[in-house]
């Protein structure tokens, strides 16, 4: 079985944060893979379901962010998960918006909700990284990441990387970290503009009227 675990902080106030695109994403999981609806326990809320035919449990703490660790603990302990199969969502100011990556274990850098499930677990988790950007200036960044997405963001990228994202997490689930990114990024890329017919730009050359040697009026007499 699998926890997968979407950062976020509890309330309306923050529900459209970059800070929140962790719960967004496990909204999005629940409906991609019709789990049962959230309901509380472990200090946070739980839903339960399958995802490419493995049992997986997902968890939104409510504990706010800094404190996510509790809530983590208590879910892996009752349903006896190792850290090594805890599935961590969550937003990365350094990644440029749109960017996603998968981590397994290692430091925190800094995430608040990354240090507070690494203190009470194993840091041996796996971290999906949602690139958020970053403001440009540390003492700005806390305000930044309790600030909404812009409508634009989440038009152009916000609302495809969290359906792709869903729709393929039984990649990740089976191993394929790789084909997992992949897929993801590549639905949230323009298409490539159709490169042009070679062939038919020569059929309609060859088809178009003969061009004047000189210009008209232009005739000696």
């Amino acid at each position: 079985m699998r926890l997968i675990v979407g950062l976020g902080n509890p309330g309306s106030q923050y529900a459209r944060n970059r800070h929140n695109v962790g719960f967004m994403a496990a909204d999005a999981i629940a409906r991609a893979h019709l789990f049962s609806p959230f309901r509380k326990k472990f200090s946070g809320e739980i839903a339960e379901g399958a995802i490419g035919g493995a049992r997986a449990a997902l968890l939104k703490p409510m504990t706010y962010m800094n404190d996510s660790g509790a809530a983590v603990a208590a879910a892996a302990r009752f349903f006896k998960i190792p850290a090594e199969d805890i599935v961590v969502v969550h937003d990365e100011i350094d990644l440029a918006p749109g960017r996603l990556r998968v981590k397994r274990g290692g430091g925190t850098a800094g995430h608040n909700g990354l240090a507070s499930i690494a203190g009470h677990l194993a840091p041996d988790f796996m971290r999906v990284r949602i690139g958020v950007g970053h403001p440009g200036d540390p003492d700005r960044v806390a305000d930044y990441v309790l600030s909404d997405f812009a409508k634009l963001e989440r038009e152009d990228w916000v609302e495809k990387l969290l359906a792709a994202l869903a729709a393929e997490f039984p990649r990740l689930i089976a191993g394929d970290d790789s084909g997992f990114m992949s897929r993801v990024a590549a639905a949230i890329k323009p298409p490539k503009p159709p490169r042009p017919d070679r062939g038919a730009a020569i059929d309609a050359r060859r088809d178009s009227p003969p061009r004047p040697d000189k210009a008209p009026g232009k005739d000696k007499d």
